[in-house]
């Protein structure tokens, strides 16, 4: 079939070397942000002030000297900060005893498949070949989930406590200009990303070369075993994500509602005793959570990839470089974001807050271009110019040209369903302003918009979805699918440095607003957040997108590993799986959309009782009670984020074991067409009406000042708009691609279990 250009030798070198070079890259981001100081110390003598490292931030360019205003900075950032970090520990202590219960359920299923023998066994794949114990893999199975587990942890905390630093130090720098304030906020989200990116790289390929110690020639156990790391990641990022989508909305919730609509006061004003718990909010839920959730796609789409490679010529003739190329690309992309990255804050600069939403759009397109020449190279070094892939039970000849176009496809699918959800959540374009216009008649009509507008928004990205599909799928079968899912992922460090810019301008807004800082610096802290928003629907995108395509993947490898040869829907095992599974994202939807509005409830209430209970509150007399939000967001969410994670993380199982792989197949083929669908509307409806919102309070535009101003009845109207879209952008919509990508690695993982020992009910009758 021929060889690789590139060595094995040269594969070990390549991909923990970019690894490390993306945790460098961030480390040194890090510095650069640290360099400013949240003190009232004078810079040392000498400074030159470049690049804004040691530039005195006491100094405002309207040439005030206030330290009281740096001081209230820091203090609101602690506040930020420790309340995020203690949601964080709580959380995790409740994951960590899921994790260890779930870890054990791991263990005993799969080890039972060979009656927990420690004999070698038939391989599935190659009857003449024998293959290490079931037990073995079972416990190779649970130890790579549990390292999945804490990675997606740490990736999601490191995230956390990057943005928390970060917050402060943006608002600080909105004092000297946007230009300063932007390089701020994007270096730190490129932390965040690079991090991840790099950190999900590395740990996955020490797993697999220490997991070769033990299973040597035996690769196709070897990558069954590894899927557990993307199950690991996933199951985390579901909790992460339902938990802090309930915390953050619930604060914004009855923020909002009592605070704008009903008091008539700023968003984030201090008087507000839930604008602490807001500001956490964004944190643990956009920042901790979104961080979690691309870690898992990535995880997955890597595992899809290996597990179907495995049983491939790749596998089968022991092709190192080729059986990595899925890693060899993860590793190029971080080179690639590294050099994009430069773009945003040394190449060109940000001067004018026109400039702030193109700068981010032109992260995405130039990472897309360089990445698809990065992608043709990879694909011609470390490929063989022909080889053979496996498609349920069959061995179909590829050409390394065709998986090209498979990573490619992914890749531009990915830029295409980025720009069309920009198009349909940012207020530069006709649908949000139309939404806006819709408040002129109230908070009905708004809604009527807002829900059409992320019905038709559907369309566009599932046409992306359908043909990346179809063009992957008939080039290289499952395989293709999977590499095209890591193509939409590959430029992940610059896709969650965009993304999480947003949530770090918003709490730079909302510090800003709390420290009663002048209203310039609010309306240069709005606009950053303004297109930050914009950037996080676009990260959403690309999270759903990527999410449908790994989730075929890891469909694809459950069916072979289950040993189905076909999913006929007209059989009635099949076809009750499909209706259960299309109903499962509603179910899951209703759980969390009502955890969101029992806790806002409570959150209400509380709200209404200090504004009506503290004297002197609504003068600035008083002081509210933040701790006491803050309470409230964290019982809620920790209580509320069970139910729905029990319903993703046992439905595979109960079904898998009592109905058997065949109705399996069908559940997991159901939610995955219908959640891709509720995903992004739920998303996109959200976000535009949010941007409706903003596009009323800036009054830029002729038309945007005809509809304000703040306080006004269609002002009123647009904040009702925004907060029941809140659990939808935040909340439901994004933790639905996690829904239906771990009920899909779920399933692959525990596929030999369910093929040996699943259909009970089937069996009985």
């Amino acid at each position: 079939m021929g060889t690789t250009l590139l060595s094995d030798l040269g594969t070990e070198i390549v991909i923990p070397v970019c690894a490390v070079i993306g945790i460098l890259f961030s480390l040194f981001q890090w510095y650069l942000v640290s360099q400013i100081k949240v003190s009232s110390e004078k810079p040392a003598a000498g400074s030159d002030g470049k690049n804004g490292f040691t530039e005195s931030l006491i100094e405002e360019e309207e040439g005030v000297n206030d330290h009281n205003v740096v001081q209230k900075c820091a203090e609101i950032q602690n506040a930020i900060s420790e309340g995020a970090t203690s949601f964080l520990f709580t959380e995790y202590q409740y994951v960590g005893v899921f994790m260890v219960i779930f870890a054990v359920l791991i263990f005993v299923f799969l080890g039972s498949v060979e009656g927990f023998s420690t004999s070698s066994q038939v391989c599935t794949y190659d009857t003449t070949k024998m293959c290490k114990p079931a037990l073995m893999t079972a416990l190779f199975s649970t130890v790579a989930f549990v390292l999945g587990a804490i990675t997606s942890v740490i990736s999601g905390f490191l995230g956390m406590k990057i943005a928390t630093y970060a917050n402060a130090r943006t608002t600080l720098e909105a004092r000297k200009g946007v230009s300063k304030a932007f390089i701020v906020a994007f270096r730190s989200g490129a932390v965040m990303g690079f991090l991840l990116a790099a950190n999900g790289l590395l740990v996955l390929y020490i797993i697999i070369n220490v997991f070769k110690l033990y299973y040597g020639d035996d690769w196709e156990g070897l990558f069954e075993s590894i899927t557990g790391y993307g199950l690991g990641g996933s199951s985390m990022a579901l909790f992460g994500r339902v938990g802090g989508g309930i915390y953050t909305k619930a604060a914004d919730v009855g923020a909002d509602l009592v605070g704008k609509v009903e008091r008539n006061i700023p968003e984030d004003d201090p008087r507000n005793p839930a604008v602490i718990a807001d500001n956490v909010g964004d944190n643990v839920g956009d920042i901790a959570g979104m961080g979690s959730d691309l870690f898992g796609s990535y995880a997955e789409a890597s595992c899809a990839a290996l597990v179907v490679a495995s049983i491939s010529s790749f596998g089968i003739n022991h092709d190192f470089t080729a059986m990595m190329f899925p890693l060899v690309v993860s590793s190029v992309g971080i080179l690639v974001c590294l050099l994009t990255t430069l773009f945003a804050t040394d190449f060109f600069e940000v001067k004018t807050v026109k400039q702030i939403e193109p700068a981010l759009k032109n992260q995405l397109i130039i990472s897309t271009v360089l990445m698809t020449i990065g992608i043709a190279l990879v694909s011609w070094i470390a490929l063989p110019s022909s080889f053979t892939i496996f498609n349920f039970g069959a061995q179909k000849v590829v050409k390394n040209w065709q998986l090209f176009l498979c990573v490619s496809v992914g890749l531009w699918a990915g830029l295409i369903i980025g720009f069309v959800t920009e198009y349909y959540t940012s207020n530069a374009y006709r649908p949000v302003q139309d939404v806006a216009d819709s408040c002129r008649t109230g908070a009905a009509t708004n809604v009527i918009f807002g829900l059409a507008l992320g019905y038709q928004s559907v369309i566009v990205p599932i046409f992306a979805i359908a043909i990346s599909i179809f063009v992957s799928f008939s080039f290289a079968a499952m395989y293709g699918v999977a590499m095209a899912a890591l193509g939409m992922l590959s430029t992940i460090a610059t896709g969650l440095a965009i993304d999480a810019y947003g949530p770090i301008s918003d709490n730079a807004g909302g510090i800003a607003e709390m420290a009663g800082m002048s209203h310039r610096i609010r309306e240069r802290t709005d606009a950053l957040d303004a297109a930050g928003n914009t950037t996080a629907a676009i990260g959403k995108g690309f999270a759903i997108g990527s999410a449908a395509l790994v989730s075929l993947a890891l469909f694809g490898a459950f069916v072979s590993r289950a040993e189905i040869t076909t999913v006929n829907v007209l059989t009635p095992k099949v076809f009750i799986g499909l209706l259960v599974g299309a109903m499962l994202p509603y179910w899951f939807s209703a759980m969390t959309m009502k955890s969101v509005g029992t806790a806002a409830l409570a959150m209400v209430e509380e709200v209404r009782r200090q504004f009506n209970t503290i004297p002197g509150l609504m003068d600035g007399t008083g002081k509210p009670d933040y701790a006491t939000c803050v309470k409230i967001s964290t019982d809620a969410s920790i209580k509320e984020m069970i139910p729905p994670g029990c319903l993703v993380m046992l439905t595979p199982l109960i079904v898998g074991t009592l109905f058997g792989v065949e109705t399996l197949s069908g559940v997991l083929a159901g939610s995955l067409i219908s959640g891709v669908q509720i995903a992004i509307s739920a998303s996109n409806t959200g976000g535009a009406w949010d941007n409706a919102k903003k596009y009323i309070e800036a009054g830029v535009s002729e038309h945007a000042k005809s509809l304000g101003p703040k306080g006004s009845d269609a002002h009123k109207a647009a904040v009702i708009g925004d907060t029941v879209g809140d659990p939808l952008k935040d909340t439901s919509g994004p933790s639905l691609n996690i829904l239906i990508k771990l009920m899909a690695v779920e399933s692959l993982v525990f596929a030999p279990f369910f093929a040996t020992h699943g259909g009970l009910l089937f069996k009985l009758f």
